[in-house]
Formats: structure tokens, sequence, C-alpha cells
């Protein structure tokens, strides 16, 4: 799919759902639309990832397996799991093929032989290091269309909307650790 196609595909569920919500008011309405347009940039900034990470045979989650593993080294796989929001078992097969590829290792804990540690190889390391600095220049080309003050602002607003909603989602029972 291109990005083009992508756009008029998320567009088009924007359109067609906002005008079956004109009935519902125009509070109703605003709140979908900021919600398409959230979906939207998400969708597209995951798309140019998948793009970018596939030049160096990673997934979206291999990839952020990795950064978590580099910024936290020793990481547990239970701790791995609550940073990308995902279940065990998801983590558990993420893990055996970045470990069939060399990338990572797991050692027993020094105190507790039950639990593992998660490490990236000299391969991993270097490998991360190479589409982190490469990842980070793609996300200032990405959100260079916006102005200083408008970053402060949409940063300001994002922050405020996760709390907002993590906080929704811990009294509804679910369990949210901040990234």
């Amino acid at each position: 799919m291109t990005v083009t196609a992508l756009h008029d595909t998320v567009f088009t569920m924007t359109v067609a759902s906002s005008t079956s919500l004109w009935a519902g008011g125009a509070l109703m309405e605003e709140a979908y639309y900021l919600y398409s347009l959230l979906k939207e940039s998400f969708l597209l900034l995951d798309f140019g990832d998948r793009q970018l990470f596939e030049q160096f045979g990673l997934t979206v989650p291999r990839y952020y397996a990795m950064y978590h593993i580099a910024t936290s080294p020793g990481t547990s796989p239970s701790r791995l799991s609550d940073l990308m929001f995902c279940d065990k078992s998801n983590i558990t097969r993420l893990l055996q093929g970045l470990e069939a590829d060399g990338y990572i290792e797991r050692r027993s804990h020094e105190y507790d032989g039950r639990v593992q540690r998660i490490y990236l190889t000299e391969k991993g390391e270097s490998l991360q290091r190479r589409i982190a600095d490469i990842h980070d220049a793609t996300i200032e080309h990405r959100l260079c269309g916006l102005a200083h003050n408008e970053k402060s602002r949409l940063t300001d607003s994002l922050e405020q909307l996760n709390r907002s909603l993590s906080d929704d989602l811990q009294q509804s029972g679910l369990t949210v650790q901040p990234i």
C-alpha cells in the first residue's frame, strides 16, 4: 500500500463515520474526527517505520524490542511485555526470533536463576545503533513541517491525552506502564 492509498483509506473511513455521527451532535463529531486524525498520524508514522526497518530485515515490533533492550540492558521479558503493550507469549516468540538471528542473548539473573535477563549481542547493538541514528533523522524530517511552538503545543496536548487515557485504562482495571 502506498502512503497516498493509506491516507485515502483513512480519510474515507473518517468521512463515512463522521457523516453517520452527524445526528449525534457536534461534540461527538469533533471527538471522532480528532480520534481519526490521531489514528491516521499513527498509521502514517507506522507505515514509514515499517518501510525503514524492512530495509534492515526487521519488523516494527522487533526494532522496538531491540530499542527497549538497548535502553535497559538486562530487562526481563515481563518488563519488555509491559513496555510493548503485548502479552508474554508474543514477547517469547519475538525474543526467540531475535535470538535465532543473533541479535539478543538471554542470561539467568545473578541471584534468581528462574528469572531471565535480555541483552543485545554485539551484532544486535551494532544494528540497533545504526538503525536508531537513521530513525532519529527520519523522525526529525517527518516533523519538520511543524514550527517549534506547534511541536511544543502538540507535545503538551498529547502528554495530557496520554495521562488521561492511562488513567481511564487503570480505572477500568487494566495496568498501564508509562513509557
